[in-house]
């Protein structure tokens, strides 16, 4: 610990500090721009200019380092004079726009002018100014604007993982710019509007839509992913104007990706219900809440009496709420249904003895000496959990990777083994029989390594793991959503046992962990054999099921489908009543993270026209039903029923029973069927600016590498008719990270909505 004096207080600090961390540690505010905690040291602005007793000149405060006994001025009249000198330089380039600018009441440089500026610029000569760059469909620029921080350039490399922006030029001629015809395409790039201290970027969505003064500011979480970013949602007129991230070291940081930043867009879509509507004669018609519960009422009953409980199932989007799910269970438990599901892209479902959960706080995952990813689009469906392992491996984790594809985590990887999305039992079998023959040791009796070939990728995965003091392996949609995700579970927990591992799954959306917390454990696919009725509650059966062909012809079959989303959608194709309820926007509730811990959250806006929460919903249909216990009177109530007994204690990655693994061959043309980041749910899918991102675009997009695409007789840019069940017409691209004869077809999306399972066949069209 090195001793400092700092304005005339004396404080001790780390060795190792720099002047900025001592004085934010006992709260001395020194000017800055390009210095920014997350991000390594630049010292280009000169704002943070401090006296040092000794120093013959100012030194940065960001760039200079601690030593004992340092006697720091931040005040005095030579730090004073160096920035506002400093400041002045800033200003002599700088318009004069900031009555249209939307970084105005804002903006760290307006504030530090009115401290450090002058009233008057001395400076008569022309200003500068610098051509817009075309950065995308989320981030505008106004680059005049721009003071030349870095911060920007920073975080593209040191954060997003790659640099997409850079500077070129020098002194006043120096800009900010992508690379030639590039845009940034970054998962995270929306952060770079938060880092930048003036209005060079600023989001293209809010664009002149509000000031910031006109914003009221309401905390949340986020609604995509089962991380839980924390969030603040600014609002105008009852309307979600922008999405900003809230600081939680613990979960998000400072960053959001922007899924959670950008997908507000929905949720003033036009395609918003705003009305109950009942099907009479083949015709919608719009109907009061009274008479559209009672109807639900008497519809219920009458398919329960006439075809027995079984006959009913309730199908829910896991991005509902811990109070919605409990309300909807129990309202279903009521009538004798138990046929409850949420993991509609599961096929394969894994029985564990309790919830399962990321098996540890997302800052322990991040401090792991090895981490292995298996089965996981990682960047796309995790974005800020693919950010954290990133710093990890600059601090010394080791991460690998087993996966059906070669997606380049922008990171140095320590493995990787690379399957058919079929063989990915075998992949991490192969790993399997490394660490056992490496130690010496046993494997379970229940899983068979007779035929698997040890390579030697599987050889660096396995010694990544090995002589670790912390190892974590993760498993993510790609595993859980295969057809074998038994037996990829069964592998990685005897791979888990064999290295000290803890075992942890990636939480696809934002209440998975809550939804098995209150009993939707996964019923099977109730699609499957078609019910007599169905209820949906924030599910969209052609995109958020593992076959949504499938699930729309099984719900055209049934007497009575009962349909509660905030948007209109195929339902009215098959649905008998949609009944308008709150996205997490309109509504109080809860979501349980991937770590398990429960976050609850407001409403930010009022419910828009006759929309109502969910939770309500079930409670005043409970009341119409006789059903007892039904009387809340708020989400907390019914929260604190669910959360009495606690959550921990339910937490547990175990299997319920050993499940055979046996290694199998495969040939042949095989689908790799994921949902792409921006259509994971109704929200995402609506979102406009997101639709137009090139992460977007693989939805209509068929991948493979050069060998397979010449072997189905195309070449990439050509459209392509694929058959499995259904057809869909593609844009062939040429994805190098794919084996032979895997081809890479998004699932959920409208693009291939008619696309279902079996043999798959690939013509040029």
């Amino acid at each position: 610990m090195l001793e400092i004096e700092i304005d005339g207080k004396t404080l001790t600090v780390p060795g190792g500090s720099t002047v900025m961390d001592a004085a934010n540690s006992v709260g001395v505010y020194i000017p800055h721009f390009c210095y920014h905690k997350k991000l390594s040291i630049a010292a280009n602005c000169r704002m943070c200019l401090v006296q040092v007793e000794k120093a013959p000149k100012p030194l940065p405060a960001c760039a200079t380092p601690v030593t004992d006994g340092m006697k720091v001025h931040t005040h005095s009249d030579m730090a004073v004079k160096a920035q506002k000198g400093v400041m002045e330089f800033l200003l002599i380039n700088h318009p004069l726009d900031c009555p249209i600018c939307d970084q105005g009441g804002e903006c760290n440089l307006q504030d530090l002018a009115v401290g450090y500026g002058q009233s008057g610029s001395r400076y008569q000569e022309e200003k500068r100014v610098v051509v817009n760059k075309d950065l995308g469909p989320l981030v505008s620029t106004d680059m005049t604007r721009c003071i030349h921080c870095s911060r920007c350039v920073r975080f593209t490399e040191e954060i997003a993982g790659f640099q997409e922006l850079g500077m070129g030029g020098r002194g006043e001629f120096t800009e900010v710019m992508p690379y030639i015809g590039k845009t940034v395409n970054s998962e995270i790039s929306g952060n770079i509007i938060d880092l930048c201290p003036v209005g060079a970027l600023t989001s293209k969505p809010f664009r002149y839509s509000a000031r910031t003064w006109e914003l009221s500011r309401r905390k949340s979480v986020a609604a995509h992913d089962g991380l839980g970013a924390n969030l603040v949602v600014q609002v105008k007129d009852h309307k979600v104007k922008r999405v900003l991230p809230l600081e939680n070291d613990a979960i998000n940081e400072c960053w959001l990706s922007d899924r959670d930043r950008f997908s507000y867009e929905a949720l003033n879509s036009d395609e918003r219900l705003t009305t109950p509507l009942i099907k009479q004669g083949g015709q919608w018609q719009q109907a009061d809440w009274q008479t559209a519960l009672e109807y639900i009422a008497n519809g219920l009953k009458s398919v329960v009496a006439d075809h027995g409980a079984n006959s009913v199932a309730g199908v829910a989007g896991a991005s509902s709420t811990l109070e919605e799910l409990f309300l909807f269970k129990k309202l279903l438990a009521g009538v004798g249904v138990s046929n409850v599901e949420s993991r509609l892209r599961v096929t394969d479902p894994v029985a564990t003895k309790g919830v399962q959960w990321l098996g540890q706080t997302i800052a322990e995952l991040a401090a792991s000496n090895a981490v292995l990813v298996i089965g996981s689009t990682l960047r796309k469906e995790q974005p800020l959990i693919a950010q954290r392992l990133r710093q990890s491996v600059k601090k010394g984790t080791a991460l690998s990777v087993i996966n059906p594809h070669g997606d380049d985590l922008l990171t140095k990887l320590a493995g990787q083994v690379v399957t058919r999305p079929d063989q990915l039992v075998e992949g991490v079998l192969a790993v399997l029989k490394a660490v056992v023959e490496a130690k010496g040791a046993a494997h379970p009796a229940h899983i068979d390594l007779n035929g698997i070939e040890v390579t030697e990728a599987a050889k660096q995965v396995a010694a990544s793991l090995q002589d670790k003091e912390t190892v974590s392996i993760v498993l993510g949609n790609i595993t859980l959503q295969n057809a074998r995700a038994s037996e990829l579970y069964a592998a990685a927990t005897a791979l888990a046992e064999l290295t000290g591992a803890k075992l942890g799954v990636l939480s696809d959306a934002a209440n998975t962990v809550g939804a098995q917390l209150v009993g939707f454990q996964g019923a099977g696919n109730v699609f499957a054999q078609p019910k007599k009725a169905y209820v949906l509650l924030h599910a969209e059966a052609d995109f958020d099921t593992a076959n949504g062909a499938q699930a729309v012809a099984a719900l055209e079959k049934a007497d009575m489908v009962v349909v509660m989303s905030p948007f209109q959608s195929c339902a009215f194709d098959y649905a008998d009543v949609i009944l308008p309820v709150s996205p997490f926007s309109e509504t109080s509730g809860t979501f349980v993270n991937m770590e398990g811990k429960p976050q609850s959250f407001n409403g930010v806006v009022r419910p828009l026209g006759e929309t109502r929460p969910a939770w309500k919903v079930f409670r005043v249909l409970g009341n119409v039903l006789g059903l007892e216990n039904f009387h809340y009177n708020s989400s907390e109530e019914v929260r604190d029923e669910i959360l009495a007994a606690g959550v921990d204690a339910k937490l547990d990655n175990a299997p319920a029973a050993a499940v055979h693994v046996k290694p199998q061959a495969a040939s042949g043309l095989v689908r790799l069927a994921e949902v792409p980041a921006y259509f994971v749910d109704g929200i995402v899918r609506r979102a406009v600016s997101l639709q137009a991102t090139a992460d977007a675009q693989v939805a209509g997009q068929l991948r493979a590498n050069a060998t397979t695409l010449a072997s189905l007789g195309v070449a990439a840019g050509d459209q392509v008719r694929v058959s499995q069940g259904g057809e869909a017409v593609l844009v062939a691209v040429e994805d190098k990270g794919l084996l032979d004869q895997v081809v890479r077809i998004a699932n959920g999306a409208p693009a291939t909505r008619n696309l279902s399972t079996g043999a798959l066949s690939v013509a040029k069209a």
